[in-house]
């Protein structure tokens, strides 16, 4: 990297990094919400699509840079082939924008436009070979140079619930491998399993080569629970979980339950071996991130 920025910074100082997530909306009047602003992060993803069209995460990316925050700008190869992909992640280094998550992308039909095609030329571990070859060689696929520099933090996501364990560890490594710097992963509830995947990770070394950050997501009501769980197979939630949400009474006791099972979560996890930081999912719902910081008491660290 020719280059350094804040998540590069915080990941070469061993620092305990908090990342959290913008999810757009489809609208031509953007504006960062004043939530986000005054979170206390500095590093924010940008949702790229997840469950249908919203505002180019690529703009929105652009406009976190103007308003001083560092993006972390996401992209999926479910809806671009190697010549989009390649033009979107030039574009974005034109704007400043220096991170990027690589991910394959929810499948259309979760999404609002289920009859989408789908375009999946490459997957997440072929696109961040195609970056690191980027920032190396600047050079494309094809052997043409980049002109100009080009610097690219590239990052990537692991799912800990995955089985077999032996194949989901594989993955990650061949994600490291790569070229990824940093990992971000789905949102944990389970602990157990969590640093057993954790375990595995550190046994292979790779906690030394890629920046392990996890995924917080405050649940706010058992409805939600109950929706992720059936609907995306990403997400393992413990029915003990789901049940002290459920018997804690109405909307407004359920979202406070569902914020303290984070906390709780975080104060079991953030001190395990190889977890360098926190990655909070807003899911849509930035207000909560301010509100988990100052539950948890991330920022006083």
């Amino acid at each position: 990297m020719k280059e350094e920025n804040i998540l590069q910074e915080k990941i070469k100082a061993g620092d305990f990094i908090i990342t959290a997530e913008y999810l757009p909306e489809a609208s031509t009047n953007i504006s960062i919400p004043d939530s986000l602003k005054k979170c206390g992060v500095s590093v924010i993803n940008v949702a790229d699509n997840p469950y249908g069209p919203v505002t180019s995460a690529l703009a929105v990316s652009a406009l976190l840079c103007r308003e001083g925050m560092e993006p972390v700008f996401q992209i999926v190869t479910r809806d671009r082939n190697r010549i989009a992909l390649q033009s979107d992640i030039l574009g974005a280094a034109s704007l400043g924008i220096k991170n990027i998550l690589c991910l394959s992308g929810y499948h259309q039909s979760l999404s609002v436009l289920p009859e989408s095609a789908s375009v999946y030329d490459i997957d997440s571990i072929q696109l961040i070979d195609i970056i690191t070859r980027m920032n190396n060689k600047g050079t494309l696929v094809n052997g043409s140079a980049i002109k100009g520099d080009f610097s690219m933090l590239v990052g990537a996501v692991a799912n800990p619930f995955l089985r077999p364990l032996d194949l989901n560890i594989l993955r990650t490594i061949k994600k490291v491998e790569a070229g990824a710097k940093f990992i971000q992963t789905q949102a944990v509830y389970d602990t157990t399993i969590f640093q057993e995947w954790l375990n595995a990770l550190n046994k292979e070394g790779i906690t030394e080569k890629a920046a392990i950050l996890a995924g917080i997501l405050p649940l706010t009501s058992y409805a939600e629970a109950v929706e992720l769980s059936e609907k995306h197979t990403d997400f393992y939630i413990p029915e003990s979980q789901m049940k002290k949400i459920q018997d804690a009474g109405d909307e407004d006791a359920q979202k406070k339950e569902g914020l303290k099972l984070s906390v709780d979560t975080i104060n079991k996890i953030k001190g395990m071996k190889g977890l360098k930081g926190l990655h909070i999912i807003s899911g849509g719902k930035e207000d909560i991130i301010s509100v988990l910081i100052s539950e948890a008491g991330l920022l006083k660290q």
